[in-house]
């Protein structure tokens, strides 16, 4: 395996990992005590998807040169 794609793996790892922690806090309720504070939860959760979109769409780009 190359560097690249292991780097690839553990970073969509620690995405998975942060997103699936900030989705524990807004479910729990118990750490979100403004709208603010929902607001930025939910900003978070939406640029780690948008990353991992990015990721997507630059897997594809490779893949096609290759």
């Amino acid at each position: 395996q190359s560097v690249s794609s292991v780097f690839e793996r553990e970073l969509r790892r620690l995405i998975s990992e942060e997103r699936n922690h900030i989705a524990e806090f807004l479910v729990g309720g118990h750490s979100i005590k403004t709208i603010e504070e929902y607001r930025e939860a939910v900003g978070k959760i939406a640029a780690l998807d948008m990353v991992v979109e990015l990721c997507d769409d630059a897997q594809k780009v490779v893949n096609k040169t290759l």
